[in-house]
């Protein structure tokens, strides 16, 4: 996913969440740099798909950082059967949606919270784009 496809896509999540005024960063990153992310911030030792961090800001202004590891998600794509297109694009949204302040269970209950049920929707909703 190009730099340009990322920002147009949280671009389209921060409209559909009504979200008038926001700073927020999309990084991709390798392997090595989102576990010492992971590490450093989580106290998890382990290569994850995507971290995010909500920042503090001006009021009423959402700024946050996400970190996507394609090469990580490039895995999760082939586990569960979809394009890595759409897998790098699931985390974009997902990541987003944290900055947003949204949370989900771990383990395999988070696919059905509704967090996981909001991603999917704005998914759906924004497919066609970049």
């Amino acid at each position: 996913m190009s730099r340009t496809a990322a920002s147009a896509l949280a671009r389209q999540v921060l409209r559909a969440e009504r979200v008038g005024d926001a700073v927020l960063s999309v990084t991709f990153v390798g392997r090595r740099r989102i576990r010492t992310l992971s590490r450093r911030y989580l106290r998890r030792d382990l290569e994850t798909d995507v971290i995010a961090f909500a920042l503090s800001g001006a009021p009423g202004v959402v700024v946050g950082d996400v970190y996507v590891a394609p090469d990580v998600a490039a895995v999760a794509a082939r586990r569960y059967g979809v394009p890595v297109r759409e897998e790098v694009r699931r985390l974009v949204v997902h990541g987003v949606l944290h900055v947003l302040g949204y949370e989900h269970p771990d383990g395999t209950s988070r696919t059905r919270s509704p967090m996981w049920a909001l991603q999917e929707r704005l998914l759906r909703r924004t497919r066609g784009s970049p």
